[in-house]
């Protein structure tokens, strides 16, 4: 079963609305939905499941995250993975409290889904009675999914409006990489994303690091940049990266620093 999604201009747009989803829910259907940047599962029409390789796991945000020890949580997938019960015997060994794993799955959930709903995401698909190995618990209605979606794309775009910056290495910028630069009221979010910030890392690969959702970086990406402390690359251009080694190499001298601004300020040409 294959359609096209509906085509958006980019990532920064309203999260496209499928019609296979409406019309797949409205079927109470069971199964995975996958597109290019990611997979719903669904459970009766419901969401119960989202992932996406631009957004931590489950299993990352409650082992990375410090709720799940990751000896507890290998565990319970090996006793249970097949049975897809992972949740459950999670609970039920007393690992993590229901109300907590519920809150990590749906925080998981709207994360991932985030990307699977992006505009122009390329073809999907259905595979029928395919079940995800954590669980099938309560869903979350079709609508309820797509309008989270959109409700933080539209976010994004107000704090910052630049969706390049959501798949791009995140860059210091040169004020931000200048010894005692960084402002001392940067909330803590902000501050533990700007000090893993080199220029190879995006801001999924720094989320997965802090065991924190993809989309609290992104929100925190933006505002950095609107502070002028993560550079914005242009649209089309390519990703920003270290500097060269023969830059990287001359030290901390102040030749360096001119240096450096020499080669941001040609890279911008």
């Amino acid at each position: 079963m294959t359609a096209r999604g509906a085509s958006g201009g980019g990532t920064g747009g309203t999260a496209a609305h499928s019609p296979m989803l409406a019309r797949l829910a409205g079927q109470r259907a069971t199964g995975v939905l996958l597109r290019d940047t990611g997979a719903l599962y669904l459970d009766r029409g419901a969401v119960v499941h989202a992932e996406s390789p631009a957004a931590p796991g489950i299993e990352v945000l409650l082992t990375a995250g410090g709720r799940v020890g990751p000896e507890a949580w290998r565990e319970a997938v090996a006793e249970a993975g097949a049975e897809c019960a992972v949740g459950r015997r999670l609970v039920e060994r007393g690992r993590i409290a229901a109300g907590e794993l519920e809150i990590s799955r749906l925080g998981a959930l709207h994360d991932a889904s985030y990307f699977v709903l992006a505009p122009a995401a390329g073809p999907t698909r259905f595979r029928h009675g395919v079940r995800h190995w954590f669980g099938s618990p309560d869903g979350v209605p079709v609508a309820a999914v797509e309008g989270e979606a959109a409700r933080r794309r539209r976010l994004l775009e107000r704090l910052w409006p630049h969706p390049e910056l959501d798949a791009a290495p995140v860059t210091p910028a040169p004020a931000a990489r200048a010894a005692g630069a960084r402002p001392p009221y940067l909330p803590r979010g902000q501050a533990a994303v700007l000090g893993l910030a080199d220029g190879v890392r995006t801001p999924s690969a720094i989320a997965a690091l802090l065991g924190r959702p993809a989309f609290h970086a992104l929100v925190d990406v933006r505002r950095l940049a609107a502070l002028g402390l993560v550079e914005t690359p242009r649209p089309g251009s390519r990703p920003p990266g270290r500097a060269p080694a023969w830059v990287q190499s001359i030290g901390d001298t102040p030749d360096a620093a001119l240096l450096r601004r020499l080669l941001v300020a040609l890279e911008r040409l």
